[in-house]
């Protein structure tokens, strides 16, 4: 029972400190997925030039899609014309980051951790993007002579109608902002928490069981080696499924047991772009190459950045931020902490609800077809 209870007051600290963040980072979220047009990225990531490559990068950082997410994601891009590299290069940077779990990471690790991770995310993606151009000759894309001339002609259908719509409606402005803002709330606290909110709870308790039970000595072996702390993370955190937000906690649990800063960038970078899943659907859509090419970048880029940060720059820098927060910890979380908490919460027990109900009536749907 004892342990129960420092398990949950782990979880409990954790969360006061993230929620106000992670409120903000969602509704951020929201409004880019519904103000900016998704036909802007497609119409910039063609060809197999380092143009296209870098753009895929810049887009990807910003967007908040998890590794489930952003598959299908860079699958459509590359069915609409998107060269490999690109697509690769969207898949390496998109899963790693994100406006949510960067302004997270800032609220647990700090501002250093905020910059430095979109920053890995950047370098690693162009990096694999612009080698799997260079390696790899087969960059037609799939789909591309059917499926792309029929999305051209459905999005040039989609923008009349889009145009004469806005013509008949142009004085009502008011309330197309005022429909656009509500779709904005729904897709960051409805959609978005259905997606990523049962790994953010996973997060949440592995940090919550590693801070509670797993005792300081036994990290004691990788202290002051930091090569040896950053493969022991790579070792466990490529196969599991770790969203960008959710790995945050876990690093943070890491790092107090005594881990070192690089080691806990290699968890954020590693964890949410190189899992199971992802590796066997890029092996099959974009061939082996791409996928030796896309798994060689992202650990070449964790170890080599999770090395920077041990060897290069001071670990207070790092480590600044965990000391402030558990002095906040001490005091007591305040009142607007504790109502962001309960709000978060609510928010996330509906989540998981609903995922649930809408699973359940695919299984109905799917029986009743048989």
């Amino acid at each position: 029972m004892e342990s129960l209870m420092n398990v949950l007051k782990e979880i409990w600290i954790l969360v006061n400190e993230m929620s106000p963040y992670l409120l903000l980072g969602f509704l951020l979220a929201g409004f880019m997925h519904e103000f900016i047009p998704a036909g802007l990225f497609r119409k910039y990531l063609d060809g197999r030039n380092f143009r296209s490559v870098v753009l895929a990068a810049l887009f990807g950082i910003p967007l908040p899609l998890c590794s489930c997410g952003v598959i299908p994601t860079a699958m459509g891009l590359r069915k609409q014309g998107a060269g490999k590299g690109a697509t690769v290069s969207f898949l390496i940077a998109t899963p790693q980051t994100g406006v949510d779990s960067i302004i997270a990471t800032y609220s647990l690790m700090g501002l250093p951790f905020a910059v430095i991770r979109p920053l890995a995310a950047l370098v690693t993606a162009i990096f694999g993007g612009w080698l799997v151009n260079v390696s790899d000759n087969d960059n037609t894309p799939s789909g591309m002579n059917g499926e792309a001339t029929e999305c051209h002609c459905h999005h040039n259908h989609e923008e009349e109608q889009e145009e004469e719509h806005c013509h008949c409606h142009h004085g009502h402005d008011s309330e197309e902002h005022q429909s656009r803002f509500v779709n904005a709330i729904r897709y960051a606290f409805m959609e978005m928490m259905e997606d990523i909110g049962k790994w953010l709870v996973i997060g949440l308790v592995i940090a919550g069981l590693i801070t509670a039970l797993v005792p300081d000595s036994w990290f004691t072996s990788f202290k002051g080696n930091s090569l040896l702390s950053i493969l022991f993370v790579l070792l466990f955190s490529i196969p599991m499924y770790l969203c960008a937000t959710g790995s945050i906690p876990i690093a943070v649990a890491l790092m107090l047991k005594g881990l070192t800063p690089g080691a806990a960038l290699v968890l954020l970078m590693a964890g949410p772009a190189a899992n199971a899943a992802s590796v066997m659907v890029i092996g099959k859509a974009l061939g082996r190459k791409s996928l030796i090419v896309y798994l060689t970048s992202i650990v070449t880029g964790a170890i080599l950045f999770g090395l920077g940060i041990d060897c290069l720059l001071p670990a207070e820098w790092f480590t600044g931020a965990l000391t402030a927060a558990a002095d906040c910890c001490e005091s007591g979380p305040g009142w607007f902490s504790i109502c962001c908490t309960i709000l978060l919460a609510i928010l996330l027990v509906n989540s998981l609800v609903m995922n649930r109900l809408s699973r359940n009536g695919e299984d109905r749907c799917h029986e009743c077809s048989i």
